[in-house]
């Protein structure tokens, strides 16, 4: 299945549902990730301003690359900072200078760069199987759609609000259940008081540069391992994800722009954007809007307002970490159980590659890690093995005579 890049004519009702899915992809990605940025930012002791600049750059990075190939290509294409890639940055830079750091952030994006325009990661990704693809992502997005419900045990009158609201929604009004939950939600934490602002400061942000300092050591420390994590992490992922909702969008524009941003990001502070994974299948999806072309609002929706969290710097995102870690958890589940279900029933579908897919769904949802790669990746090196051993050949996409 693949969509029409011409997007019939929009009408005000139709943006209330991709503007909401873009929103929510934001306050997911602040609410749950972003946190992570300022860990790997306290553990290596820059200042509040660097802070800032790193809140800054990878916002506004983010949001005019996801505007910008949104339009381009009329698809919800959502990009984001590299999550694993944060996470990797916590344990490692308190190790390494920060102007080094700062040098592998270029280094790794210069080669996604190389990458995007050598068109070789085109070819990798078309040789995964539909089956297997939607394994991986059903196994990517469980841990989320478990998440919608694990929250009871913490904070079950606002959880359970929220679950039987979405049902509710679902029955009588099922384009508006996100829309739905996602003001009920918030007006039952301003009501409970339950979104703490004490220590919100409204300040603007301000870039500041600084200069790259290029090392061997931090380039096999720092650049390797945060061009392999955020490949296998994210770009891998964000790839089958919108295939899987069925936008046919090359990756090797996608790759290449979200390098270049991040190669002019990177003395400011940005580690690392690229395709968004989790918070993409948001987006992409039916919750989104019925009609798939007109899903593209989402992308240019979530670029304004990762651009204004930028703008306004640690203000907005702080606002958006206030949210209660139950609240983001349930609304990201609840939102994603359409894309869950979609991607089991995909999985599922073939009887001849059933058995290679229901291993990857759940060697993905083991969450692996080794060597410092995350799960999806090694989720999809395990599926692809089985396939290759229960079919006794490689993996393509089609079927035949050879």
């Amino acid at each position: 299945m693949q969509f029409s890049s011409r997007s019939p004519q929009l009408r005000l009702w139709d943006l209330i549902h991709p503007v909401v899915a873009g929103l929510v992809s934001v306050i997911v990605n602040y609410g749950g990730t972003f946190v992570l940025v300022f860990q790997a930012a306290r553990v290596a002791g820059l200042s509040p301003e660097l802070t800032a600049s790193w809140v800054w750059s990878v916002s506004i990075g983010v949001g005019l690359t996801g505007m910008l190939l949104s339009w381009r290509y009329r698809a919800p294409i959502i990009t984001a900072w590299s999550t694993p890639a944060a996470a990797f940055l916590v344990a490692a830079l308190p190790a390494t200078p920060y102007p080094e750091a700062v040098g592998a952030y270029i280094l790794s994006a210069f080669a996604f760069v190389l990458l995007g325009l050598s068109g070789c990661f085109d070819r990798v990704i078309r040789l995964v199987p539909p089956g297997i693809a939607s394994g991986l992502l059903a196994g990517i997005l469980l841990q989320f759609g478990v998440g919608a419900f694990s929250g009871m045990s913490v904070d079950p009158f606002l959880v359970g609000l929220l679950i039987i609201a979405y049902v509710v929604f679902k029955r009588i009004a099922a384009r508006y259940a996100v829309v739905g939950i996602l003001l009920i939600g918030l007006t039952f934490l301003l009501l409970q008081d339950q979104v703490d602002l004490s220590g919100l400061r409204f300040k603007l942000a301000a870039p500041m540069f600084t200069m790259p300092t290029f090392t061997l050591s931090a380039t096999l420390s720092v650049a390797l391992p945060l061009f392999l994590i955020t490949l296998t992490g994210q770009y891998m992922p964000g790839m089958l994800v919108l295939r899987n909702d069925g936008f046919e969008i090359s990756a090797n524009p996608i790759v290449t722009v979200t390098g270049l941003g991040s190669l002019i990001m990177a003395p400011f502070g940005s580690h690392a954007f690229n395709l968004a994974a989790i918070t993409a299948a948001i987006a992409t999806g039916r919750e989104s809007h019925e009609d798939p072309t007109k899903r593209w609002v989402a992308g240019i929706a979530a670029g304004v307002f990762y651009v204004l969290v930028g703008v306004f710097g640690v203000t907005l995102a702080a606002v958006f970490m206030a949210l209660p870690a139950s609240f983001i958890t349930t609304l990201a589940g609840l939102a994603l159980l359409g894309a869950i279900g979609g991607s089991l029933a995909g999985a599922m579908a073939d009887p001849a590659s059933r058995e290679a897919a229901l291993i990857t769904f759940l060697a993905s949802s083991a969450n692996i890690t080794m060597l410092g790669i995350g799960g999806a990746f090694w989720g999809l090196v395990i599926g692809l093995s089985a396939h290759v051993i229960l079919h006794g050949r490689a993996p393509g996409r089609q079927t035949g005579g050879r």
